[in-house]
């Protein structure tokens, strides 16, 4: 703290040191930004919970299926010789659950320090290390921009050679690069089982992504002229889903009649490639709402607000306040205010002659005449005067 020098020079003056800290304004955005990145916390901790689920049905079915057994051979007549070698191989049985329980404990504790990496992460933001904090973080942003483009040796370099594996999410893009992959060499099973794992949380969504698998399936098969094949394929896979999708399932079914015929333009886009592409986009979103992802990257978000930064209608620099530059035009007029902004329109409209001359003026929304504006408020300060 510093006293102010008496009037005379003569002052006795003690200073001590204060802890610098970053100016709150810096602070504020950053909070504000932040906001945005909820899918950095949300998405290990939804991949974390979802292996404890994983572990928890496995323990669970290979538990129950030993103690059903265990019940089966004590109800039995069976020698003691057979009950020992039924025995011991449940024996060996819970074993090898024991072990495999060993892994999973090792890949829970992994991916709890990620969630724990990334909280120190957030909290970690002070005066002292912002810019590399804000570096790391635009690194972040653009490692998640090449996984979500399909760019993922890129974005697995980048992440290494920036040491924050812990921060990024590549294994579970790695996951969905196997269904992606597989959609895009139109196969369908990759797709099915990864809706088979997640089968009770895309109900809680509502997904509909299963029944565009199931759909695409029953295509392939009118495809190869299948149809008795696509008949039973319906009967069995179709037949649940009839309730909520009737009017697609209707066109679908009709695809038998009337595939071979080229202006039935309705049901001959179910036989074009983009299909595929279709389910890949759609796979895409699904994977997205399941993981609590943005629907866009970050990048994109980012750089439509900065781009709409710059259209502020201040500069950066107070040095640069001149008056050619367009933007500066319009600072004595009030921002807060946009009902004194169309008074000043509609005045200015009235000195262009013909009805051309207005549309363009008004074509142009914030954009005023500057010599027109001059000569206004020229004749209103002589007037004060």
């Amino acid at each position: 703290m510093e006293m102010d020098s008496l009037p005379n020079g003569n002052s006795t003056t003690t200073s001590t040191t204060a802890p610098s800290t970053a100016p709150p304004s810096k602070l504020t955005q950053l909070t504000e930004s932040l906001k945005l990145e909820h899918q950095f916390l949300r998405v290990p901790f939804e991949h974390y919970k979802k292996t404890i689920r994983a572990n928890l049905r496995a323990v669970e079915k290979e538990v129950s299926s030993v103690i059903s057994a265990v019940n089966d051979y004590a109800d039995s007549d069976i020698s003691n010789d057979d009950a020992v070698q039924r025995l011991t191989s449940l024996v060996s049985r819970l074993q090898g659950l024991k072990r495999k329980m060993e892994e999973e404990r090792r890949t829970e504790n992994l991916q709890a320090e990620r969630c724990c990496a990334r909280i120190d992460h957030l909290e970690s933001p002070d005066a002292e290390n912002l810019t590399g904090w804000a570096n790391m973080r635009l690194k972040r942003i653009l490692v998640d921009y090449m996984l979500r483009m399909s760019y993922y040796d890129t974005g697995l370099k980048l992440a290494e050679s920036s040491n924050m594996l812990d921060l990024v999410d590549i294994d579970i893009y790695l996951e969905a690069k196997k269904v992606i992959d597989a959609l895009q060499n139109m196969e369908i099973a990759p797709a099915l089982a990864w809706c088979a794992e997640n089968k009770s949380r895309l109900k809680k969504l509502k997904s509909k992504f299963e029944f565009q698998l199931r759909l695409q399936e029953y295509i392939e098969l009118v495809r190869a002229e299948n149809h008795m094949g696509a008949i039973a394929y319906a009967r069995k896979y179709l037949a649940p889903w009839a309730a909520m999708h009737t009017k697609e399932m209707q066109q679908v079914f009709a695809t038998v009649a009337f595939k071979g015929i080229p202006e039935c333009s309705v049901y001959k886009a179910f036989f074009e490639p983009k299909q595929w592409d279709y389910l890949v986009e759609q796979f895409k979103q699904e994977f997205c709402r399941l993981y609590g992802m943005n629907p866009e990257p970050l990048l994109n978000i980012f750089l439509q607000a900065g781009l709409s930064s710059l259209k502020t209608p201040y500069p950066l620099l107070v040095n640069l306040l001149l008056t050619s530059l367009p933007l500066c035009l319009s600072l004595p007029l009030s921002h807060t205010q946009p009902v004194l902004f169309d008074t000043i329109c509609v005045t200015v409209v009235k000195y262009f002659r013909t009805e051309n001359e207005r549309r363009w003026f008004l074509s142009l929304s914030r954009m005023i005449s500057y010599i027109l504006w001059w000569q206004i408020t020229s004749k209103t300060e002589s007037k004060e005067k």
